[in-house]
């Protein structure tokens, strides 16, 4: 199914929400042309295999939008374009004259999705994903994220806004703006830890039994038998019932025996994938 078929969307967006979200509705039927600076997208420098499987299927350009011709073959493609997607701060982009009142004004059929920082009024404050996470207490010093959290929600938001933007237009309404901020997207992410749902020794992080992360012989599983039918089925079958009983029990074989048991019993428990 494609229900974007027929539809053109322009990505002026480097790194990786724009281009993540671009591949999105690429998949989804819509025609995608990604316009890089000449000196290209740095993203293609960070990961080369990703940045090609983001771009597939889309025609990638490279033009100087301050040069006068570069400008001419924007305008021209904006002409038949149903929606932008710009991560550039809202101030370079009036400088550039792609401000949403002016693009409005010149395509009034164009939506557009703005991927910022921070929602307003600190849209044009510099940042990036590290520093967002960290703004949220999602870091865990000295160690780095170990995924792009804000990024990668950023561009489901970025996802959804294009649907709505364009979905809205096709029953009639006026071509709409929206604006992604990628602070907003992460702290969306971190709901579990801000109401305390996840912190050590809560409830979900780490205070119950049923639901933690222990060692076995040869490396670690995750335990998730919440509802109270699996808890009932694991601690009848293992005949444990308490912390010291749940660590014994699953140090005495290997992550990969208590998966398959879990598969076997049907109860959540997995080997952790340690990268």
């Amino acid at each position: 199914m494609q229900p974007l078929k027929g539809l053109c969307i322009l990505n002026l967006a480097v790194n990786l929400p724009g281009p993540a979200a671009a591949s999105r509705l690429k998949r989804m039927g819509a025609e995608v042309i990604k316009l890089e600076p000449p000196a290209g997208d740095p993203m293609e420098r960070y990961h080369a295999g990703w940045y090609r499987d983001m771009a597939a299927g889309q025609t990638v350009l490279r033009l100087d939008l301050k040069d006068p011709e570069g400008r001419r073959k924007l305008d021209e493609l904006l002409a038949d374009t149903d929606l932008l997607i710009t991560a550039t701060r809202p101030v370079a982009l009036k400088r550039m004259g792609l401000d949403w009142a002016s693009l409005h004004e010149r395509f009034p059929r164009l939506c557009q999705v703005a991927i910022v920082g921070f929602p307003a009024p600190r849209q044009d404050e510099a940042g990036h994903d590290l520093t967002y996470q960290a703004s949220l207490g999602l870091i865990n010093p000295p160690h780095m994220p170990r995924t792009l959290l804000a990024d990668m929600a950023g561009t489901e938001l970025t996802v959804s806004s294009a649907l709505a933007l364009l979905l809205g237009r096709e029953r009639g309404h006026e071509a709409g703006y929206a604006e992604v901020a990628l602070f907003e997207a992460a702290a969306a992410m971190a709901e579990p830890l801000r109401y305390g749902s996840t912190a050590p020794g809560a409830l979900l992080g780490g205070g119950l039994s049923e639901y933690n992360i222990y060692p076995t012989n040869d490396g670690w599983i995750a335990l998730a038998a919440l509802e109270p039918h699996f808890k009932e089925r694991l601690e009848t079958l293992l005949a444990i019932s308490g912390p010291d009983d749940y660590r014994r029990v699953f140090a005495s074989r290997s992550a990969a025996d208590w998966q398959q048991w879990g598969q076997d019993q049907d109860v959540p428990v997995v080997a952790l994938a340690l990268q």
